[in-house]
């Protein structure tokens, strides 16, 4: 989206066959005349705030359309985009449809106004004679208007009493377009526009969400100069990304990432713009460093995690979820179904609840991946540290080989982080905090069935014959002291056998 100081200038550019080689369409909303009244008013309200700068007359967004969109009638087209957007922001608009010279870019120019038309004009009109001097502004007395002749200077002028002296179309600026959540909004909005009718699903568009703690990747187009430069920034940006996948598999806050993020990216980038200009190398060096910061909190946290667990017997760690659900009881479905015959219905396995043990089962591959990745982590940092101290005119071998097994163990760590970031991708999940936040919500629904199941079960125990409740009780209790017997002789043969 850009600001246009020259609205008429710019119309008659995007929509003018002479100027442009590959243009396809023109859609206008209203009439030309409607532009014109535009400027002069935003040009006449610029004048009266007295602030700096230039006016801005209106606004445009330039709309990247996939290459397949050629197939559609082009005057079609555009009437979709243009009138789309009118729909939702009611505001007058005119649109452009073009191709570069290359004919790679094929994009919509839609220029929209940020004032809309008052049904009835707004007129003042003048109780009394009023002055005005050169600048326009309003002077209190004829006398200030008047040169040392008792003429009216040049440039001056008088309204006469009844006559109209300000007369409005068009309402105050709305200040939504200014924000930048509106281009976002218009930016899921077309994206879900397109998808309606790409046709192949490859091309379906997805709009990044800004407020994630992920980095957008940028996107290279053909023949583009800068390639090799934004592939390398992009490097940098998944390995951020991956950094992240990794954090929240651990269990570490998504409001904890966000704070990194934050202070280490964003807040570092501003800084930098403000003092050095826009420079590419030096957002990735930031980056590069603010993944080492997440890393280090990473490490912290699954060193406690793994010290905390059997390497052998790992449990699935904690999950931060968004409310308390509480220990999990397996209850088993087969032995519902038996009591199903006798006994009032159970409660029914929601869906999501349905897919837990599924997810499951997704979340244990994560689990298992970060372990790999932290244990050959922490080889590759004891080797490091290996190779510093090794010093010495007769220590040349043992450098070479811990040197090679760095280079061996680099590579196979950054395998090791795409293939964590793979995992939900092949689940058809976009990452990995899409991936926990079902989840968790799956989590949270098998925790209320099982606790609704065990309810069900205590309210169908009260209803039966209070004796044979006695006798369940007093069964349990017999088969308690029986194992317990039994777990005392078992201690009692293995001291003997230790003693032996």
């Amino acid at each position: 989206m850009s600001k246009l100081t020259n609205l008429k200038g710019r119309i008659n550019y995007i929509s003018s066959y002479a100027r442009q080689e590959n243009l396809y369409a023109v859609y206008d909303t209203t009439e030309r005349k409607f532009w014109s009244e535009l400027a002069k008013c935003n040009q006449e309200e610029f004048e009266k705030s007295g602030t700096g700068g230039k006016c801005i007359e209106a606004r445009e967004l330039i709309i990247a359309l996939p290459e397949s969109f050629v197939d559609y009638e082009p005057d079609m087209l555009l009437k979709l985009f243009v009138e789309h957007f009118k729909r939702n922001y009611e505001v007058e608009c005119v649109g452009a449809l073009h191709h570069n010279k290359r004919k790679t870019n094929y994009h919509i120019h839609l220029i929209f106004s940020e004032r809309r038309l008052l049904e009835e004009p707004i007129e003042k009109v003048a109780s009394r004679n009023m002055f005005y001097d050169e600048n326009g502004k309003h002077v209190r007395t004829k006398k200030e208007i008047m040169d040392e002749a008792g003429q009216v200077r040049k440039g001056c002028k008088i309204v006469p009493k009844g006559a109209v002296y300000e007369r409005k179309i068009f309402t105050t600026k709305d200040s939504k377009f200014k924000n930048e959540i509106f281009l976002n909004e218009v930016k899921c909005s077309f994206a879900e526009l397109m998808n309606i009718y790409v046709k192949d699903k490859k091309e379906k568009l997805q709009v990044f969400d800004k407020s994630s703690p992920y980095l957008a990747m940028k996107k290279i187009g053909k023949n583009n100069p800068k390639a090799e430069q934004i592939e390398s920034d992009n490097r940098v940006r998944q390995r951020w990304n991956q950094t992240v996948d990794r954090a929240m598999v651990g269990g570490i806050a998504e409001e904890k990432i966000m704070s990194i993020k934050q202070t280490e990216i964003a807040d570092k980038v501003k800084s930098s713009i403000q003092k050095q200009g826009r420079q590419p190398q030096l957002f990735m060096a930031i980056v590069q460093l603010a993944i080492v910061a997440l890393q280090i909190l990473v490490s912290q946290i699954l060193k406690q995690i793994y010290q905390e667990r059997d390497d052998t017997e790992r449990a699935l760690p904690p999950i931060i979820s968004s409310g308390k659900t509480g220990d999990i009881q397996v209850v088993d479905d087969k032995n519902i179904r038996e009591t199903e015959r006798s006994l009032p219905a159970p409660p029914v396995k929601p869906a999501l609840a349905e897919q837990y043990p599924n997810l499951s089962v997704i979340y244990r591959k994560l689990d298992n991946q970060n372990h790999a990745i932290y244990l050959k982590e922490q080889k590759l940092a004891g080797v490091k540290k290996e190779l510093e101290n090794t010093k010495g005119l007769f220590k040349g071998k043992r450098r070479k080989e811990l040197q090679a097994d760095i280079n061996e163990l680099v590579p196979l760590v950054d395998t090791l982080k795409r293939q964590l970031s793979g995992i939900v991708q092949d689940y058809g999940y976009k990452n990995v905090k899409e991936f926990l936040e079902k989840y968790v919500a799956a989590q949270a629904a098998y925790g209320e069935y099982q606790r609704a199941v065990k309810a069900w079960k205590n309210s169908i125990e009260r209803r039966e014959d209070p004796v044979s409740v006695l006798a369940k009780l007093e069964r349990n209790k017999q088969k308690i002291k029986e194992r317990d017997k039994k777990s005392k002789r078992t201690h009692s043969r293995s001291r003997d056998r230790d003693a032996r």
